[in-house]
């Protein structure tokens, strides 16, 4: 995006934090067609892409005081989009296995630029959430998430039990499924088949 386009971008946030529909408009005009592309690919359904772009945008002009702290409005808007359109998916499907049905067809069809968001958000907010863990917590959670070993391996390799093994990752995940329903509004599942989507 050139300093040009971010600048005008930058001017309409402003105007729509301040209330102004003059910077709505600007901005629904800018993002519009693209987070009804970003929508379709999950929910395959002009009519349903539709509506779910409008409601997005609805939340953005409902909750625009709170952009004054959004450092990418893009970014944000982006997230904002995805956990609407999955709530309202919850809605239909009922499940979580339907869903990550759902979240694998887009994960096969998203755009280099889509990808590139939802992995640096998603990246950011994992290695913030997991530096807040302890030492030995986060040690165990790597050992057993990221090398897929098992609770009896890595029990053996610290020298523990299994058990104080099992209650490190249950720990590390409590803290996970809170933070991440907290942060993005989707339950720990999504969030991990998601991750290892973009990965």
């Amino acid at each position: 995006m050139s300093n040009h386009i971010q600048n005008d971008q930058g001017i309409l946030l402003q105007q729509l934090i301040a209330g102004d529909e003059s910077g709505f408009a600007g901005l629904y005009d800018l993002y519009n067609r693209p987070i009804y592309n970003f929508i379709i690919k999950f929910v395959h359904s002009v009519p349903l892409a539709e509506d779910l772009t409008q409601e997005v945008f609805i939340k953005i002009w409902e909750n625009r005081l709170y952009l004054q702290g959004v450092k990418s409005f893009k970014a944000y808007l982006y997230t904002v989009a995805r956990n609407h359109t999955l709530n309202s998916l919850k809605v239909v499907f009922r499940s979580e296995a339907a869903i990550g049905e759902v979240i694998n067809s887009f994960i096969d069809t998203r755009s280099e630029v889509e990808e590139d968001i939802l992995h640096k958000e998603y990246l950011e907010f994992l290695r913030k959430t997991m530096d807040s863990l302890p030492e030995r917590t986060r040690q165990i959670f790597k050992l057993c998430r990221e090398q897929e070993k098992t609770y009896d391996e890595v029990a053996k390799s610290l020298n523990i039990s299994r058990n104080a093994v099992k209650n490190h990752m249950v720990q590390s995940m409590k803290l996970l499924s809170s933070s991440i329903k907290k942060e993005f509004g989707i339950s720990l599942t999504l969030f991990m088949i998601i991750l290892d989507g973009i990965r």
